[in-house]
């Protein structure tokens, strides 16, 4: 797969196609090896497109035997979404090739990019370069505190806007707005809007979303493939929308 952009390619021509996607965002530091089977089969039945695997800060040295056990029971494609270099494995199909677009921090804008390479050479991982934007959420997130940088202010669109363009020129196939794990409150509807008619790479938006309405609004704002992280944590079942605003 390494190179051919099967996975990238996808995305952008349901993005063509105005089909919306859905991923479901589990941290290995939160699941249990035993439960994985049942968390599978929810996930199967679930209007889920792909499954990201990764967080800010992962301890548990469990992803490798988390992404086997998970091809076993599903056929969605599995992306990497690491804090940093320690989190890649080969049993995934693709990697999120993240750039902090949001901060300034080095470690986070090219060095674990580039203590990545070596692993990733090893790998037939494909690899998605995605700008990854920060945006201010009500509470201090994960990725705040481990990146040491400060989030984009919500009220200022504009800048935002710029930033995923500067993304976009320097190469950017992805461009991900970030609230953050449990985040207070969602990416701006009117931000999510203004990117997505500024750039014509795909837009992820992840982060503080808590309802099929949520979901709903993100993508109607221009979202065209939306994550679910802590909602689905903390509620296996959050899929069955009957349940939910």
């Amino acid at each position: 797969m390494k190179n051919k952009q099967m996975l990238y390619n996808a995305i952008l021509s349901a993005k063509n196609k105005n089909q919306k996607l859905l991923a479901v965002l589990l941290d290995p530091d939160k699941i249990v090896l035993d439960e994985v089977a049942v968390l599978a089969d929810k996930i199967n039945s679930s209007p889920a497109t792909h499954i990201f695997v990764g967080g800010s800060i992962v301890e548990a040295d469990i992803i490798d035997e988390l992404i086997v056990l998970l091809k076993q029971k599903t056929s969605l494609p599995i992306l990497l979404f690491p804090g940093n270099p320690s989190q890649i494995s080969s049993k995934a199909d693709a990697i999120l090739f993240l750039t902090l677009l949001s901060g300034r921090n080095p470690d986070y804008l090219i060095e674990h990019q580039v203590n990545a390479v070596p692993i990733l050479k090893r790998t037939n991982l494909e690899v998605i370069s995605t700008g990854y934007i920060l945006i201010e959420s009500g509470t201090q997130t994960a990725v705040e505190r481990v990146s040491k940088t400060d989030p984009m202010d919500r009220e200022n669109s504009d800048y935002v806007v710029q930033t995923a363009q500067a993304g976009e020129y320097i190469g950017n196939k992805l461009i991900y707005l970030e609230a953050g794990s449990g985040a207070k409150n969602a990416v701006p509807l009117e931000m999510i809007r203004k990117v997505s008619k500024s750039i014509q790479v795909p837009v992820i938006v992840g982060g503080g979303i808590r309802s099929k309405k949520a979901i709903d609004d993100a993508y109607d704002s221009g979202a065209d493939l939306v994550v679910i992280g802590t909602a689905f944590e903390n509620d296996p079942n959050f899929f069955n929308f009957s349940t939910h605003a």
